[in-house]
């Protein structure tokens, strides 16, 4: 086995300056929530971290669990104005949500599926993996759906939630 050699100072300032504009980019990022809503919103990574937390765990394809920490998708989009329970009858149930990622996937949910009284579907917007930060491949932010047999509707670099109200 080779000893290690130790790092000369501009290598370390590098990976110092590398790491530090990952962490900045993370602080950055911004979760937008637009089309039919009444507020549209660009959350960031502290937007997220004050509002009701949540984990779920996932089993991986390999069989591993991962745990994922984050934010209801229902009170995401609660808080740019989009009801749930009761109010969500008749002609706003042909809503859905559009979540896009940073590379173009896109996935869709009804409104109804994600009501809490209706389809109960269980979803959270994730920034954390096993008391983590998302790696950049997966985030910042991820929209992890638990109750999944698989991982085809979870969205990895979720950068939009598009609601759309086929009916107003």
């Amino acid at each position: 086995m080779r000893p290690l050699r130790p790092i000369s100072t501009g290598v370390a300032s590098l990976l110092l300056c590398t790491v530090l504009l990952a962490a900045q980019a993370v602080q950055d990022a911004k979760l937008a929530i637009a089309g039919d809503v009444s507020t549209p919103l660009a959350l960031s990574t502290s937007d997220l971290d004050a509002m009701p937390r949540q984990t779920v765990e996932v089993t991986e394809q390999d069989g591993t669990k991962t745990i994922y920490e984050g934010v209801a998708l229902q009170d995401v989009l609660k808080k740019a104005g989009i009801a749930f329970g009761k109010e969500l009858r008749g002609k706003a149930l042909s809503g859905y949500v559009l979540a896009e990622a940073k590379d173009g996937y896109q996935v869709a949910f009804s409104l109804g599926e994600l009501d809490p009284d209706l389809g109960g579907e269980r979803a959270i917007v994730a920034d954390m993996r096993n008391g983590k930060p998302l790696f950049e491949y997966q985030g910042p932010f991820r929209l992890e759906i638990p109750g999944d047999k698989e991982g085809a509707r979870s969205v990895r670099m979720l950068e939009k939630l598009e609601v759309v109200k086929l009916r107003k």
